[in-house]
């Protein structure tokens, strides 16, 4: 069974994460609506069952929730691999998000690495669907997609490739990231033998 369980309590954040690599429902509530709909979009891309609570210090900003979070989902993602014995390990996407084209590669290799040349335009995205949204929550700080990324690849040990070949569109772009993300988590996870898959006989 390949799943974990994660709590992070810290004087910023309160989290709870569950993930399991062999499927099923998705449940979201980070306190940020932009970082809920780029979490559900990678669960429902991965196919990947994922819960997360999280109660962070959203009256400062998103800094601390979504970074937390991506350290959450790393170390999550690196228990559940265990050994990592019968995984494919590698995974490699060129997804279109309409004018917006992204290409991402993955590597479980046991070393944490993010190269992120992603440029995002807008600084800001609206956090929510609406302007009723917009005043009790704010606006959404671009930066914070590649801190995520960075804590999510230092935690579960994987080295990581992100490149926008094309894309004006914020939103778009990083929508496009998240897919692209959680098609190459789908294809590295999937068991295809019972090896460790490297020449050294350890992901680690």
């Amino acid at each position: 069974m390949r799943k974990a369980e994660i709590i992070r309590t810290t004087k910023e954040t309160d989290l709870r994460l569950a993930l399991d690599l062999e499927g099923g429902e998705y449940r979201i509530d980070t306190g940020c609506g932009f970082l809920n709909h780029m979490l559900e979009l990678f669960a429902a891309h991965s196919g990947f069952g994922l819960q997360v609570t999280c109660q962070g210090d959203t009256d400062v900003d998103f800094h601390h929730t979504v970074e937390d979070t991506g350290i959450a989902l790393g170390q999550a993602v690196r228990i559940a691999l265990g050994d990592k014995r019968g995984i494919v390990r590698y995974g490699e996407v060129m997804l279109p998000m309409d004018e917006t084209l992204i290409l991402c590669a993955l590597d479980i290799s046991g070393r944490g690495y993010l190269n992120f040349d992603v440029e995002l335009p807008a600084a800001k995205v609206l956090d929510g669907e609406d302007e009723v949204c917009i005043k009790k929550v704010g606006l959404f700080d671009t930066e914070l997609i590649e801190e995520f990324f960075q804590a999510f690849t230092r935690e579960a040990a994987v080295t990581l490739h992100f490149r926008k070949l094309y894309g004006k569109n914020t939103h778009h772009i990083i929508e496009g990231v998240f897919k692209a993300f959680a098609r190459v988590m789908k294809a590295a996870v999937r068991i295809e033998g019972d090896r460790v898959p490297s020449s050294k006989g350890t992901l680690s």
